[in-house]
């Protein structure tokens, strides 16, 4: 069993059409075809079915897709292993970055990263912390730099880096904007511009409102934070969002009673050891973090 014919399997899954896949490997669609035809020969059993345009895992396909994950997951952590036994930092380290932390903590970081260690290719993308936890879980990817979950995982590992205060926005001309301090009380009386309640941020914020008893009069939601801010610049309505994000276009109110606060850091799964790479950028968070407490 090969890798190519692995990888060829694994791209059909993933994107239920050979054509795409083919897209994805920088192969002819025939190419593939002849890979997977090859797989399911050697272990003598049908792996896809074909409906109209798309094709479908079949029972023995579904069993094969973790299995499959695994081998080519272990085969690249050997490789990476051998290259680390010289103790050189290079290689290939995949990160998964939230939009926020991406703007608005990680550009020096990087910056940093990629002039101590030319010789790394930085893999990132660019997404919400749950998918990136999730991927980090089902050990997809390296790192993660997100909102930490309220809640942790055992088989994760977490690192706090920054604690991230959080303040109740409004427009000049609200009616909430002559008041210091507020409460969920006065909250729930007007429209609410949440991030999603499916997101970390979002579930502290529900959270302030279910302990009283209350509820949200939610207007629109959305996980992008930066949006949710014009929203409220606007006047459409409150939010709760990092104060690193605030300027003078909204105005920020405190919680009565309580700071408000979301954590950042790093997570990375406790079986996925870690490369070369992977430990200094996780030191370079270290002094990073150090520098904010400082």
């Amino acid at each position: 069993m090969d890798t190519d014919s692995l990888k060829a399997f694994l791209a059909v899954a993933d994107q239920q059409s050979f054509s795409l896949a083919a897209e994805q490997l920088y192969l002819t669609q025939p190419a593939v075809s002849k890979r997977v035809a090859a797989l399911e020969a050697q272990l003598n059993c049908k792996l896809f079915d074909r409906i109209g345009r798309k094709v479908h895992l079949t029972e023995a396909g579904q069993a094969l897709l973790p299995q499959s994950r695994r081998i080519l997951q272990d085969l690249k952590e050997a490789v990476r292993s051998i290259h680390d036994l010289r103790g050189h930092v290079s290689g290939r380290l995949s990160m998964g970055i939230s939009h926020h932390i991406g703007l608005h903590r990680l550009p020096p970081i990087l910056r940093k990263y990629s002039q101590l260690y030319p010789e790394v290719k930085l893999d990132i993308d660019f997404m919400d912390s749950e998918q990136a936890h999730q991927l980090i879980l089902h050990g997809e990817m390296d790192l993660a730099v997100i909102t930490l979950s309220p809640t942790g995982e055992q088989q994760l590992q977490s690192m706090a880096i920054w604690e991230d205060p959080l303040a109740v926005a409004v427009a000049h001309d609200h009616p909430l904007a002559k008041y210091s301090k507020v409460n969920a009380e006065m909250l729930s009386q007007h429209t609410a511009l949440p991030p999603g309640l499916n997101t970390y941020t979002g579930q502290i914020i529900k959270e302030l409102f279910d302990k009283r008893g209350l509820n949200m009069n939610i207007g629109m939601s959305t996980n992008y934070l930066e949006t949710i801010k014009v929203m409220v610049s606007i006047g459409l309505g409150w939010s709760i969002l990092p104060l690193t994000l605030l300027d003078d276009s909204v105005v920020a109110l405190q919680w009565e009673g309580q700071e408000l606060s979301r954590t950042l850091g790093c997570v990375h799964h406790r079986n996925r050891s870690l490369s070369n790479a992977a430990e200094a950028f996780i030191e370079l968070l270290r002094d990073a973090s150090d520098e904010s407490q400082a």
